[in-house]
């Protein structure tokens, strides 16, 4: 037996070691028992036991979007690899790098219907980067290297690697990664075409109303990106506006930042992206809460599109000027061309296009009217920022889905990138708390919040146990207001206030939840109660979960897509005689 001779079991712990990968997330079955004796026989890797399939693979994006590094999944064939399939898609969508390893029956049994079988690279196929069915071992650990390669070049993903339990006891001969071992024929491109970004500068020195539209691509290029975005709008003090998926790329305090724009965001962001000139893209992709009516989404705007996936580019939105690159070096090949040209923007026309918005700013669109007799939701928020603030680049907030995670997007300031993880284009309801763990153990010091609803969190409070068993002391944060609360408001403005199924009768009693689970349980009800139940969820060195009821009535504005004009500024239609939610978050007839 030579050196490098092992069986395939070894192999898959041997090249996650060679990976640099410190934390697998799982959960076992019969056809990955092989994998989990050959953890159980090292002591590089750690194992975090989750509670469900679903919650293993948001725990690995909550890993990834925090550290940087891709996250792991480990689950058995059948059942364990369709429930991590939600997951898989939430991290498609939101461009996670993740490698999810699931057992396969035997290869003599495939195609056979045997006990817990599935077509997982069938099912898989659609919601994965690139996913593998390896049925020879010499061609194992080629493939684990690959498949990490393909997970985090270009536009990341999550890859599939399907392991036969055979295989897994098969012997053969490990290879060890050749540097990065890539793909043989994907070969992303990340570096601009300079004549390209040399045509972008000319656009935006002619600007008269320029904005620069960021997303979620910023944060996926890394840190550094994120600061020459800064450093660009800073330069050229042009007004910025972040993506749901970019909150923190620029910082939120900062006089250039218009806020969040879409459907939920900022009246002067979404009308400054109505009525620009030229629009920079940067590491977005138009999506359909961002422009509503294609037909009206900035009609009078020149627009460049830097994006890493040349599949995005043109796909919904057809802009003048494409770049496909990383954000990050797009970004500093536009500074340096920027400063060589020596020249401004046409200083009065950006003064007055800056006169502008300082009057859409005006408007205040997110304020709202406090109580002294309820929770509003806005206010528990905001205080929550405020009393988490001074702990500065260590707050990580996790969202589940629905109203409480646009108010957390609206009034939760962040000044950093990978700050802020929440399920952006699948939406995934039960998102946010297995993330939370996901990010605490990729930042053990952090103070790490999951900023909930009383329905989202109930999708995978099993979780909770998870937190107790590993000691992380995340903070579950619910703003309860007893309903599913964006069915509710939608149901509101668009079925005539027939809240069908969206008002939950018999919800637990989180506190003693809580406490069945191993955990602190926390209840404010009051605004009076509010502050110090925030104060001891601090500071307790624990998990904690707050039940904070809220006003259920409260609903989440404006309710306006970017592109949208004017008094017609709705993604779907309103029926005849009923109200819809019009531009500065407002009743229209």
């Amino acid at each position: 037996m030579s050196a490098t001779s092992m069986t395939g079991a070894e192999m898959v712990i041997k090249s996650l070691v060679d990976q640099d990968v410190e934390v697998v997330f799982g959960y076992p079955g019969g056809a990955v028992l092989p994998i989990y004796d050959a953890l159980f026989k090292q002591n590089r890797i750690r194992h975090i036991l989750v509670r469900h399939e679903q919650g293993a693979v948001h725990a690995a994006e909550g890993y990834a979007r925090a550290t940087g590094k891709p996250g792991v999944v480990l689950v058995t064939s059948g059942p364990g690899a369709t429930n991590a399939v939600t997951g898989l898609t939430d991290a498609l969508m939101d461009s996670i790098p993740l490698v999810c390893l699931t057992g396969q029956v035997p290869t003599h049994l495939i195609g056979n219907d045997a006990f817990q079988e599935c077509d997982t690279t069938g099912i898989t196929r659609p919601c994965t980067k690139h996913n593998y069915l390896v049925k020879d071992v010499n061609r194992l650990a080629k493939t684990m290297h690959e498949a990490f390669y393909v997970a985090t070049s270009g536009r990341p993903g999550p890859v599939v690697i399907d392991i036969p339990k055979d295989v897994q006891f098969a012997q053969g001969d490990y290879q060890a990664p050749n540097g990065k071992q890539a793909h043989k024929t994907y070969r992303p491109q990340v570096k601009p075409d300079r004549d390209r970004i040399e045509a972008a500068v000319d656009m935006l020195l002619e600007a008269k109303r320029p904005i620069v539209y960021a997303g979620g691509g910023v944060v996926n290029s890394g840190p550094a990106a994120s600061q020459l975005l800064t450093e660009f709008v800073k330069m050229t003090n042009f007004p910025c506006t972040l993506t749901l998926m970019g909150l923190g790329a620029f910082p939120a305090r900062e006089p250039q930042f218009l806020g969040m724009l879409g459907m939920h965001g900022t009246y002067e962001a979404n009308w400054a992206m109505h009525d620009c000139d030229v629009m920079l893209c940067v590491g977005a992709r138009f999506d359909d809460r961002i422009t509503g009516k294609l037909d009206e989404f900035s009609p009078g705007s020149r627009k460049i599109h830097i994006d890493i996936d040349p599949s995005s580019i043109n796909k919904n939105v057809p802009v003048e000027l494409p770049i496909v690159a990383d954000c990050g070096f797009a970004l500093e090949d536009l500074i340096k061309v920027f400063r060589a040209r020596h020249t401004r923007p046409d200083e009065d026309a950006l003064a007055a296009w800056w006169a502008q918005i300082d009057e859409w700013r005006a408007k205040q669109c997110l304020s709202f009217e406090n109580s002294r007799e309820i929770i509003k939701p806005q206010h528990a928020i905001k205080r929550l920022y405020e009393m988490t603030r001074d702990r500065g680049d260590e707050v990580y907030i996790t969202t589940e889905v629905g109203q409480h995670q646009m108010w957390a997007a609206q009034h939760f300031d962040f000044q950093k990138p990978n700050r802020w993880m929440t399920s952006g284009g699948l939406g995934t309801m039960g998102y946010g708390l297995p993330a939370a763990i996901g990010v605490q153990l990729g930042h053990p010091n952090g103070l790490v919040i999951d900023i909930a609803g009383e329905a989202s969190i109930l999708m995978n409070i099993q979780e909770l146990s998870t937190a107790v068993q590993y000691r992380l002391p995340v903070k579950v944060f619910i703003l309860n207001n007893k309903y599913m609360g964006m069915v509710r408001q939608w149901q509101e403005l668009l079925h005539g206030g027939r809240y069908s199924e969206s008002y939950s009768e018999a919800l637990p009693d989180f506190v003693k939840l809580a406490e069945a689970y191993g955990l602190k349980g926390l209840r404010a009800e009051t605004p009076d109660e509010l502050e110090g139940v925030i104060a001891e969820m601090i500071a307790h060195d624990g998990p904690v979960l707050c039940d904070i009821a809220v006003d259920p009535a409260e609903n989440c504005f404006p309710m306006i897509p970017s592109g949208a004009a004017h008094n017609d500024m709705l993604l779907a239609p309103v029926p005849e005689g009923e109200e819809a939610i019009g531009a500065e978050g407002r009743v229209l007839v």
